[in-house]
């Protein structure tokens, strides 16, 4: 289905002509510059599906391996009790998101080189080089989750993973962008292979339901252990490289403003999605698991697939594991290109699925150096999976609060946005998100640093005082009493919405940054390094003693 060409939109700061042009989505194609209203509900829904994409995908991708194995360790240790941890991060999800893809329909510009142009070369080139180690050990992760799946079905772990491997390699390689798209769609509907295995396992709705809006804690847990799980959730849920990956797909796939409210819609899909998966996971295996010498002993995705299978049936079983290879092809296209699409756009390479990989050497290249590193590292016999797939969970924590500081200057930043920036609301809410993330990392520094010493008197400790030093930064930097210089008293037409776009980079004024802003961000920097440092060498540590 086509939508007819109209007018021609104005120019942007788009750094690869390969990102003008036709919106030619998996499932509709919407002209250049077409600027028609959308007057009837025929018309309205052929947009959206020539939109529906990037939110999908993004939001279905991180319901990956690393998710599968935290879920399904949240529902066979402690049964349902977290599901309330779930709808507390839909409002997350949606916010970090939605600020990403406004970013890319209205810049045109990648989130790493905006950091870069906006913040400097040291951020900059932070950004990019925490992206790359953290996507590089969750892309091992994947595979990792693909050879669990594989040895569970009884088929050769070797040949799997590789020609896994080769699959993902080639859905992205075709110079075809629409072609990519509706791969990734197709393995967005494999996800639902979860909802059977939920059927047919059937826990109990009532308590699912009471689980979800009941904030409570698994009795007589150890609260350290808990709180570990909760920030693996969070981690799992929200990552860094889903704000890289959307801002730059929102581009590739030529999303201007005039489609950021399809994009939103195509945005809560995918948590919808997301949502039900993780509830299912949680929920069915608590069903399968509750009152089994296996409930509270999780060992990894693999023992799940066995235990589904020893006691709910071999289908279940089977589908749990077909879901889990879906997940990880996704999950490893998805966090692949995110690196590449972040590398190119820092670097100046031509960096798009709509270029076939003769024209686009150093863009293909990475990503299928990231895939074919990751899968043989997997197959490499010896190699330290477990630590590091710990060492991605304790990383992102690490990092997130970062990325996400950096998502809401960027969002206050005027000369970027013009009228598309944050409301106050958004920044107030934004804030406190940061907040809570920052607290959680540093628990998480903490367990990793020092695991004896991270008990419940010092993560209460942790968070009491979070929660006091958050409040005295907000009232002194003044965000309750105003917003900013972000927020216009106006009100703008929707067509000035529509058509504006930011200028080209070398036109914009230096970043107005406060004093204040430039202290907190000399603090974070300090903090970044010291912790990123500290958990590193721990790490490293780790993996020589073995």
């Amino acid at each position: 289905m086509t939508i007819s060409n109209l007018t021609e939109a104005p120019r942007s700061a788009v750094l690869d002509e390969a990102h003008s042009g036709h919106i030619r989505g998996a499932l509709g194609t919407i002209q250049h510059g077409d600027h028609g209203p959308r007057t009837t509900w025929k018309h309205r829904l052929q947009t959206l599906l020539a939109i529906i994409g990037p939110g999908l995908i993004v939001m279905v991708g991180d319901n990956d391996a690393g998710a599968f194995g935290t879920y399904t360790q949240a529902g066979q240790n402690y049964g349902t009790t977290l599901l309330w941890t779930l709808l507390l991060l839909v409002p997350v999800l949606y916010v970090n998101q939605e600020m990403v893809l406004r970013l890319g329909a209205v810049t045109g510009v990648g989130h790493a080189r905006l950091i870069l142009e906006r913040f400097g070369k040291f951020w900059g080139a932070f950004s990019v080089i925490d992206l790359f180690l953290l996507n590089a050990l969750t892309i091992v992760t994947e595979f990792i989750g693909i050879a669990l799946a594989l040895s569970y079905l009884g088929v050769s772990r070797e040949l799997g993973v590789a020609l896994s491997a080769v699959v993902i390699m080639l859905a992205v390689s075709t110079g075809d962008f629409r072609r990519f798209e509706r791969f990734a769609l197709a393995l967005c509907a494999g996800s639902l292979l979860l909802v059977p295995v939920f059927v047919m396992i059937h826990p109990p709705l009532g308590q699912l339901v009471r689980d979800m809006v009941l904030v409570r804690l698994p009795a007589d847990a150890k609260l350290s252990e808990v709180m570990l799980l909760i920030i693996a959730i969070v981690g799992t849920t929200i990552a860094p490289w889903q704000l890289f990956f959307q801002q730059s797909y929102v581009i590739d796939k030529r999303i201007t403003p005039r489609f950021i409210k399809y994009q939103r819609v195509d945005l809560w899909l995918g948590i919808v999605i997301v949502i039900i998966g993780a509830a299912a996971m949680m929920a069915f295996t608590s069903a399968a698991f509750a009152g089994r010498p296996e409930f509270g002993n999780f060992v990894d995705a693999g023992a799940v697939a066995k235990g589904l299978d020893q006691y709910a049936g071999r289908l279940p079983g089977v589908l749990f594991a077909l879901a889990l290879i879906d997940a990880s092809i996704i999950g490893a296209a998805a966090v692949s290109l995110s690196t590449a699409y972040a590398i190119g756009d820092v670097m100046s390479l031509k960096h798009s699925l709509h270029r076939k990989p003769a024209d686009a050497k150093g863009f293909y290249g990475i990503y299928f150096a990231l895939i074919a590193v990751s899968a043989g590292l997997v197959l490499t016999p010896g190699a330290p999976l477990g630590l590091l797939t710990n060492a991605v969970q304790t990383l992102a924590g690490v990092l997130l609060p970062s990325a996400t500081v950096f998502l809401l200057l960027l969002c206050n930043d005027r000369a970027v946005l013009g009228p598309w920036v944050n409301s106050r609301s958004m920044n107030l809410f934004t804030g406190a998100v940061i907040a809570v993330l920052v607290m959680l990392s540093i628990i998480l520094t903490a367990s990793v640093l020092f695991p004896e010493a991270t008990n419940e008197t010092v993560i209460l400790s942790i968070l009491g005082g979070g929660t006091a030093a958050s409040l005295i930064i907000a009232l002194a930097s003044g965000v309750f009493r105003k917003s900013g210089d972000v927020q216009t008293k106006r009100p703008v037409k929707p067509h000035t919405l529509d058509s504006w776009r930011m200028p080209p980079l070398a036109q914009l004024p230096p970043t107005p940054l406060s004093p204040a802003s430039r202290v907190w961000m000399g603090v974070l920097r300090l903090y970044l390094v010291v912790a990123g440092g500290l958990v590193l060498i721990r790490i490293i540590g780790l993996a020589i003693s073995r």
